[in-house]
Parts: C-alpha cells; structure tokens; sequence
C-alpha cells in the first residue's frame, strides 16, 4: 500500500477535536504528519511523514484508544469515480495496483451527515456485487471472518470514496462506527442509552458481570428522573440515587432504589463504600472528574463511570486535562485503574469516561 494517511470517522462537528487528538497519539508515539478536514463532514484524514507510519500506527492504536474517533482505518488510495455506473470498476482497479492482505469482511460506509445518510441506499446495493467481486479476486473470504483485516469503502459522495484496511481487535465492530441501541420503553428517559452503551462498549463481558452483578450497590449523581439507574436497577444493583428533582415512580416501586434529595458534590455512601459510582451531572469538566476522583481515593467506590460535559471550544485539550488530573490523583493514592474515555453516539456534547481498578 502506498498511501501513508489514514482516515478517521466521527460526530459531525468534531473534526478539528479528532485532528487535535491524532496529533497527540501519533507525536506521542514518535510519528508525525497533519490532519486534513472540512468542517461538517465528520470524517479526518491524518498524513504521515515517516514512510510506513500509517500501517504502524494502525496496527498499534485501537479505536477504543482513542477519544473522539469511532473507525480508524488506513488508507489504500481516494477514487473519484467518473461513470458512476460502474463503481465497482475503479475500486478492484486500485487493488489491483495495491493489492491488500486477505481480508474477512467487507465494510462499505458513509459519514453520520444528512448529505452521508443518503448514500446508505447505495452503500447496501453496493456492497453485495463488490463482495462478490473481491471474494472472485481472492481478496475476501467466503465466509466471514472478523479474526482477519477488513477491508473499508467509504464513500463521502455518490462518486468519491476512500478505500483502506483495518486490523482485528483494532477497529470498531459497528457499521460506521456506530453503536445503535433502541430505547427501552420503560426507561424514564433517553439518557439511558448513554450509559447503555458505555456498559456494552467500554467495558468487557466479564467487567460487566463483575461490577454490576445482582445485590451489588452503585451510587448514581444527578440521577433524576432515573435514566442511568434504570441500567443498574435492571441489572439488579441496589442504587442511591442523588438529584434534588423527581425519580421515576416505576423505577422507586422496585424497591431497589434509594432515593436522596441532596447536593452530588456533598453526598457520601450510605453505607461507606459502593461498588460502583456513576454521575452525568451538568457540571464544569474540572469539577466532575475532581468528584469523581475523590470518591475513588477516598475509597468511597471501587469503579466509576461518568460524563464530562464539553466546552464549545478546545474540548479535546479540556478532555485531556481532566483526565490527566484524574490519573494524577490515583496515582498519588497508588491506585492502579484502566481509564478509558469515548465520545459515544449517544453521547452529545460530552464525553463518558469509564475507571475501572485493577484487582
């Protein structure tokens, strides 16, 4: 492959953040380059300088290293496609000249734009005649297979796209890089779908089954009208909840709900200590993972996952700094803890941050 770039997805008007950031993962690993962007349409390309550093790069960061990028893959080459009757054409003609590793699976792609959600008529046409293609050229297998690279066509317009690889265990396992979850009707609110996916995508199965397992107890802050507790309760956990409004009525007859009309940054365990503390209280970045830091040292809560809300400018500089000041608290304790921040999709202008101690 001799393009030496790679391309990253995300939320639409978070370009620059995703440049920023890839700016600092690759510098921090001693590879540098530039990212390329417009605004608005939610997909980064990062250039390298050094040659081979793309596939070096890809090959060490995975997606779930990253903050505000939902794909990461590197590119084979861009193709403008003149005749738009033929798409399938240009693209084994660029494998051809950059034949890639035998691939598992095939991803055809779009940006999460309103211009990028009417190629996804396309994109599903599309992928079963190029699946067939690629499969006659012996660059796909027969059958699926996700232990193996990807191979990405990501279309930005109905006769442009970039076409690149993935490495397993590296890449996001969603189509376009987003996790869709559909809203339980009995949740209070669609807040849950936050902390939802933070549960299925941050962490693994045997974290999940480990911190939210029957009988244990979490404290959630900021929790009305109850959409975060709603995800503990049904996983059986016995929740505090901390907010001055209104829980959920449902959610109280459960009777695994202890409600608290009280101050979040006040606010101590009941009964001194709980498995998990969780918060996505409207608050200044700084002050939240300050809270959320304390309770960790203070051995108030074992695990902790929570919500940073974002500035209009310079959030992914912000993102860092509270997360850098988080570490520096735990570590100042010795406590050793994985720490993994996401902009999830459902997620706004915010970001979830999931700090899990280490047994």
């Amino acid at each position: 492959m001799t393009s030496n770039s790679i391309l990253a997805y995300c939320r639409p008007g978070y370009e620059v953040d995703t440049g920023n950031e890839l700016t600092r993962l690759t510098a921090a690993r001693g590879c540098y380059g530039y990212p390329l962007m417009k605004a608005g349409e939610a997909f980064v390309t990062y250039q390298f300088q050094a040659p081979a550093a793309a596939q070096e790069f890809i090959g060490q960061t995975a997606v779930d290293d990253t903050v505000f990028a939902r794909q990461l893959f590197a590119v084979i080459g861009k193709i403008t496609i003149e005749d738009t009757a033929d798409r399938i054409g240009p693209v084994l003609a660029l494998l051809d000249e950059q034949p890639p590793p035998r691939c598992g699976t095939l991803m055809v792609e779009y940006p999460d734009t309103e211009d990028g959600k009417t190629l996804a008529k396309l994109c599903r046409k599309f992928a079963v005649p190029l699946r067939q293609a690629l499969r006659g050229k012996g660059w796909l297998t027969a059958k699926e297979q996700l232990n193996l690279p990807a191979l990405h066509v990501f279309f930005v317009a109905g006769d442009c796209c970039y076409v690149g690889i993935s490495q397993p265990r590296q890449r996001s396992p969603f189509a376009n890089g987003i996790c869709r979850l559909k809203f339980p009707p009995k949740a209070p609110s669609r807040s849950t779908l936050k902390l939802e996916e933070a549960l299925l995508t941050m962490l693994s199965e045997q974290e999940r089954n480990e911190i939210c397992r029957p009988g244990a107890r979490a404290v959630d802050l900021g929790a009305c009208p109850g959409g975060w507790t709603y995800q503990l309760v049904i996983r059986e956990m016995h929740v505090e909840a901390v907010d001055n409004g209104k829980m959920d009525a449902d959610l109280m007859a459960t009777g695994l709900v202890d409600y608290r009309a009280e101050d979040g940054f006040k606010y101590r365990p009941q009964l001194g200590h709980v498995e998990l503390l969780v918060c996505d209280m409207i608050e200044q970045p700084d002050r939240v993972a300050e809270l959320m830091a304390a309770w960790l040292v203070k051995q108030w809560a074992t695990h902790a996952i929570f919500n940073l809300k974002l500035p209009m400018k310079r959030r992914c500089e912000t993102v860092y700094a509270a997360i850098q000041a988080v570490e520096a608290k735990l570590a100042s304790a010795n406590i050793k803890a994985t720490i993994k921040t996401r902009h999830l999709y459902h997620n706004r202008d915010e970001v979830t941050v999931a700090v899990l101690r280490k047994s």
